[in-house]
C-alpha cells in the first residue's frame, strides 16, 4: 500500500482522494498518537486548525475540527490564514498541534492535510507512519466535559502580521510594490504586512471566492504580475501561491527573480548583518550551478539536499543553520519561522532593496543563472535509472562535454513512473540538445 503522507502532507482531489471521513479520521488519529506519546500530560490539548480559501476547504476543516474535538482536543478555528501563519500560532499559543487544509500551488479541485507539532514544526516520517497506522481504528470517546471545546480565533491575522512587521531590520517607506496573492490564503495578510511597514501597495489576484485560487495568478503564472509591475511603474513584485509559503518576485523591468536568486541575496544580507549560521545556506539538488557559483565566489557553503522543503528543514535543523530554501520559492528563515513564509521572505527581500538603495535587478545579478533544460520521462522503470549501464554511461559523457561549465542530474520521482532529467549549460541550445540526449536514452533503456 502507498504511503498516504507525501512529502508535504495528504494531498489529492477533494472529496473523492482528500473526503471528510479521511479528514476527520486523520484528525483522530493524530490525537491519539500525540497523547500516547505524551504530548498533552498534564494539560486539556489544543490545536489550531487554519486553511487556504478554496471552497472544499470549508467542509474539510469542518471536518477536522469535528475530529479533534471529539478526541477531547480544544481547537481554535483560524479561518483563512496561510500555512505559515498557523505554524507561527501553533508555537504562538503554545498548541500541541497544528492543522492545515490547502494544496499549496495545486489547482483548484485538489485540497490536503498539514499537520504541525508543537513549536510549528513539520510531524516526523515516524509520527505520520503512526498516524496512517491507527486510521479507523476503534476507541473510547470522551463525553461531558471532556470533549474539546471550539473557539474563533479572532487575532490570529493581528498576531501574525506583529510577528512578521518585528522581523524587519528597516521600513520600507515609499517603496512601490506590486503583490499577487494568488486569489489565496495571503490576499488579506501579505498586503497589510507590506503597508503597515510602509510600501506603497498594489494588489493582484487578491479576490478569492472559493474556486479561482492559483488561476493564472501567483507564484506559478507569474505574466500578470509582469505586466503589472511594468504598467505600474513599480519598484518590483512579490507573488505568493495558494497558501502563501512560497515567494518568487519580479523586479522593474519585469524579468522574474526566482527561489535561487532571493537566496543569493538573502544570504550575503544575512552574512552582512551576522545573522548567517555558519555562513551556509541550505539548498537543494535542483538548485542552479550559478547559484552555488555565485555562492563559493562570496565564501558561502551551499550544502544540498533532496528535493523538498521537508529535506531543507531536516539539515538546517541538524546543523543549526539560519537560511535555506528552494528554487520554487520556498524560502526558511529559521530565526522566525519553522517552514517556508512567503510573505516574510518576500519583507525581508523587500528590505534589502531599500536598505541598499539598489535595485532589485542589481541585487539579483550577484548570481548568473546558467540555462536550464529539465524534461520529465514517464512511463519507464524508475528504480533501474542508477543501476542501468548504458544511461549511466550517457551521463559520463554529457558531464565530460560540459566539465565545470555545467552539470547533469537524473532523479525518479518519488510519486510516479517517471524519470526527471535536468541539464544546465553555458547555452541554452547545449542544455536542450544534452538533455533529449539524455531523455531518449533513459526511454529506450528503461522502457516498461
Amino acid at each position: 500500500m502507498a504511503r498516504l503522507f507525501g512529502t508535504d502532507g495528504v494531498r489529492g482531489l477533494a472529496n473523492r482522494d482528500i473526503t471528510a471521513e479521511l479528514a476527520l479520521d486523520l484528525s483522530v488519529a493524530a490525537a491519539h498518537v500525540l497523547g500516547d506519546r505524551g504530548d498533552f500530560v498534564g494539560h486539556r490539548p489544543r490545536a489550531v486548525v487554519g486553511r487556504d480559501p478554496r471552497a472544499s476547504g470549508e467542509f474539510l476543516s469542518a471536518a477536522v475540527i469535528a475530529g479533534l474535538a471529539s478526541a477531547g482536543v480544544d481547537v481554535y478555528d483560524a479561518g483563512v490564514l496561510p500555512t505559515p501563519a498557523i505554524a507561527f500560532l501553533t508555537a504562538e499559543l503554545g498548541a500541541d498541534l497544528g492543522v492545515v487544509l490547502s494544496a499549496s500551488h495545486n489547482a483548484m479541485p485538489d485540497n490536503g492535510i498539514k499537520f504541525f507539532a508543537r513549536g510549528g514544526h513539520k510531524l516526523e516520517d515516524s509520527v505520520e507512519n503512526a498516524i496512517e497506522g491507527r486510521l479507523d481504528e476503534a476507541w473510547d470517546r470522551p463525553t461531558g466535559a471532556d470533549v474539546g471545546r471550539v473557539l474563533p480565533l479572532t487575532d490570529g491575522a493581528d498576531r501574525y502580521v506583529a510577528h512578521l512587521l518585528s522581523a524587519l531590520p528597516n521600513r520600507l517607506d515609499d517603496l512601490h510594490v506590486v503583490i499577487d496573492a494568488a486569489h489565496g490564503a495571503a490576499s488579506i495578510v501579505s498586503p497589510r504586512a507590506f503597508r503597515s511597514a510602509g510600501a506603497r501597495v498594489e494588489v493582484i489576484g487578491a479576490e478569492p471566492d472559493g474556486l479561482n485560487i492559483n488561476d493564472g495568478y501567483g507564484s506559478t503564472h507569474l505574466c500578470m504580475l509582469q505586466q503589472a509591475v511594468v504598467e505600474r511603474g513599480a519598484d518590483l513584485g512579490i507573488a505568493h501561491d495558494g497558501d502563501a509559503d512560497r515567494c518568487l518576485a519580479v523586479d522593474h523591468t519585469g524579468a522574474p527573480i526566482d527561489g535561487d536568486q532571493i537566496m543569493a541575496i538573502l544570504a550575503l544580507a544575512m552574512r552582512e548583518q551576522g545573522t548567517l549560521a555558519h555562513d551556509t545556506l541550505v539548498a537543494t539538488v535542483m538548485s542552479n550551478l550559478g547559484m552555488l557559483l555565485a555562492m563559493r565566489d562570496a565564501g558561502i557553503t551551499v550544502r544540498q539536499t533532496g528535493v523538498g522543503d521537508r529535506y531543507v528543514l531536516e539539515d538546517m535543523k541538524a546543523g543549526g543553520y539560519s537560511l535555506g530554501g528552494e528554487q520554487s520559492g520556498h524560502v526558511v528563515l529559521s530565526e522566525h519561522a519553522t517552514t517556508g513564509d512567503g510573505t516574510l521572505t518576500g519583507l525581508l527581500l523587500a528590505a534589502r532593496v531599500v536598505a541598499t538603495g539598489e535595485s532589485l535587478r542589481d541585487l539579483a545579478a550577484v548570481m548568473t543563472r546558467l540555462p536550464q533544460k529539465m524534461m520529465n520521462v514517464k512511463g519507464v522503470d524508475k528504480d533501474a535509472a542508477d543501476s542501468n549501464e548504458a544511461v549511466q554511461a550517457a551521463v559520463a559523457r554529457a558531464e565530460a562535454e560540459l566539465a565545470d561549465t555545467g552539470r547533469v542530474l537524473l532523479r525518479k520521482s518519488g510519486t510516479e513512473p517517471l524519470v526527471r532529467v535536468m541539464v544546465e549549460a553555458k547555452t541554452p541550445e547545449q542544455a536542450s540538445a544534452i538533455c533529449h540526449h539524455l531523455a531518449d536514452v533513459v526511454r529506450e533503456q528503461l522502457a516498461l
